[in-house]
């Protein structure tokens, strides 16, 4: 009791001192109004698609030589020069687009190959990208897509509506590779119908009308000519296919960059791709940079001293730093920008996975601890106990908010009612964990076979915040007298964990979500979808043990019913209903949400920071002043 008294003044001290440093930060945020950072600051409540202080033109073709040219929005640069970020963690575990399953390799195997679509990061409008022109018909069912004509791969050869049938028809809809797009894709139950309609046309059907389905044009098109060989082989070589061990001159690419330099555990080196199809007002093709460095850098604080040690131009600033490098901006060679509230959603998931392993006929989890993560009292009292107002006040420094609900802070969807949630109390923490049958001897927690209640809790080493959030939620559930044994490791054995051995008892972790359309999310709320943590299936299962538990069943009813209806407000009531389900069961508990606080070098002009595309969203116009 001692001890806990102890943690609980402590905590109080730390709380009253994290108050003060804000008032003070915030009383200095208001006194310089120069670049407008009071208002920006203080505002949690960011409209989602406003541009951080920036306008652009609209986006134009231009046909030169027959080849359908896109023009860059940015002003005219100049050529040449090197832009060097960086990465946490070990680096990408894959150079496959429809392989990744993780963020970092998404990000950096995506700079190389562009969709059909992409998602405007200053308007949020779905824009053509490899497609010049989109035609729906009335039976607002069907899609006539129309490529841009002369556009090559950067080996040479023409991209056509090959490679377009290829990559939906064989790759996504055949299950190569992650399927996460292609779960996202079914409408009714049925995947829309791919055809091709002649050599820059390709036509795509939906059972139903389908909401969603522009946002899923959006995926990387694969180039036919390389690709096929690996589905040809079938989808266990398909896993393997442009692993990281590739001899990177078979990279064939579409994107801006195409990757020169890969040296595991330091850093890549994209250069220029010379066959790109945007250009400038002087019909010059980009990108402006000559090379695209990342370091992989291991940890955030090695992040920090890699951009103060000038080795790197931009990075992500956490909220303990902010003040710090607000106050060196003013005679530095960099900007911050503030782009408001992430879209990741932060949090703890327990593993409720009750199926066996049907080649060995072993549990994936402990029964023990199945009957603990299974039980609604004990993940209710695990959201009541955790203190997200110290986890923003001191992992946070204060620049961010708490986080209750799966829709992220900037989401048009969010659920403005979850999202308020609630304070700690661990006194209605204790009384659910009574309610759920667990009882108290010596200040520890047993469960009604007197097991002690004592569970691993895993997160990826290196995210310093990270780290620091699972310490705090080990001494939060302390006081409620569970014994957790915190264990941050290595990120690509955390994702294997999660995605192969379903081997783990409880993780801290992010996902990215799409503020835009919670479909986006569909592969992590539908029962079967690759991405369904808190009790995810696998090819290995036993289907006699598999279980549906009545929420599922819900939350699988509201996103096919969300995904083909078309009247907006019956969308976000829908949408709303979801947020509620996971809010009152728990099955993912949301913790925060930082602001995005972003630094660049001021020499790297066409700069437009913007929330939803971040810093580098527009990499190819990029140019460094001279």
């Amino acid at each position: 009791m001692k001890i806990v008294l102890k943690s609980i003044i402590m905590k109080k001290i730390l709380y009253i001192l994290s108050i003060i440093f804000g008032i003070i930060f915030l009383l200095a945020l208001f006194i310089r109004k120069d670049k407008g950072y009071s208002e920006v600051y203080t505002n949690l409540n960011l409209r989602p698609l406003d541009v951080v202080g920036f306008s652009v033109k609209e986006p134009v073709n231009k046909t030169l030589n027959g080849t359908d040219y896109l023009v860059s929005r940015g002003e005219k640069g100049q050529f040449g020069g090197n832009l060097i970020s960086s990465t946490i963690g070990e680096g990408p575990k894959t150079f496959n687009p429809f392989n990744s399953n993780d963020a970092t390799s998404s990000t950096l195997s995506g700079i190389m190959y562009d969709g059909l679509f992409y998602t405007d990061p200053y308007t949020g409008e779905i824009r053509p990208r490899l497609a010049k022109s989109l035609e729906i018909l009335p039976d607002k069912k069907t899609y006539i897509v129309k490529l841009r004509k002369g556009l090559k791969w950067s080996d040479g050869k023409e991209i056509t509506s090959d490679d377009v049938y290829f990559t939906y028809n064989t790759i996504i809809f055949g299950g190569y590779g992650d399927t996460s797009t292609r779960d996202s894709m079914y409408a009714a139950g049925k995947l829309p119908e791919v055809e091709k309609l002649d050599k820059y046309t390709v036509k795509f059907t939906t059972p139903v009308p389908f909401a969603p389905f522009l946002r899923n044009l959006t995926a990387s098109i694969a180039p036919m000519h390389v690709y096929k060989k690996a589905t040809d082989k079938g989808k266990d070589y398909f896993r393997t296919f442009h692993s990281t061990d590739i001899n990177l001159k078979d990279l064939v690419v579409s994107g801006p960059f195409i990757l020169q330099e890969y040296i595991p555990a330091q850093r890549l080196v994209y250069k220029r791709n010379p066959n790109y199809y945007v250009i400038d007002e002087d019909n010059r093709k980009l990108p402006y940079l000559d090379t695209y460095t990342v370091l992989i850098v291991g940890d955030l604080n090695n992040d920090i001293i890699k951009f103060e040690a000038k080795e790197t131009d931009t990075t992500t600033i956490s909220g303990a730093l902010v003040p710090k490098y607000r106050e060196l901006e003013k005679k530095s060679d960099y900007t911050l920008y503030n782009l408001g509230a992430t879209t990741n959603t932060s949090f703890i998931v327990f593993n409720m996975n009750t199926r066996k392993n049907k080649t060995n006929g072993k549990y994936y989890v402990d029964p023990i601890k199945q009957k603990w993560f299974n039980n609604f009292y004990f993940r209710s009292a695990i959201d009541w106990a955790i203190d997200r107002d110290n986890l923003v006040l001191n992992v946070l420094s204060g620049i961010g908010t708490p986080l209750y609900t799966a829709e992220g802070i900037p989401s048009i969807f969010l659920n403005k009612k979850v999202a308020k949630g609630h304070k700690q109390d661990l006194n209605k923490a204790r009384e659910l964990l009574i309610k759920g049958g667990f009882h108290y001897k010596d200040n520890c927690l047993y469960d009604e076979d007197n097991n002690r209640v004592e569970f691993e809790l895993l997160t990826n080493a290196g995210n310093t915040q990270r780290e620091a959030t699972g310490v705090s939620i080990k001494e939060d559930l302390a006081n409620l007298g569970i014994k957790v044994n915190f264990k941050p490791i290595e990120f690509n054995s955390l994702v294997n964990k999660l995605s192969n051995t379903l081997d783990w008892d409880s993780i801290i972790i992010a996902l990215t979500g799409n503020p835009l359309e919670p479909h986006s999310g569909y592969n992590v709320w539908k029962s079967d979808g690759a991405l369904h943590l808190f009790n995810q299936r696998s090819e290995n299962d036993d289907k006699t043990t598999d279980k549906i538990l009545p929420f599922e069943k819900e939350l699988n009813e509201i996103f096919d019913r969300a995904a083909i209806e078309i009247d907006d407000k019956k969308r976000h009531e829908l949408y709303n209903q979801y947020q509620e389900i996971i809010a009152y069961n728990n099955p993912i508990i949301y913790l925060y949400s930082p602001l995005n606080i972003v630094a660049i070098r001021n020499k790297f002009k066409n700069v437009f920071p913007t929330p939803l595309g971040g810093v580098l969203h527009n990499l190819e116009e990029i140019y460094i002043e001279k």
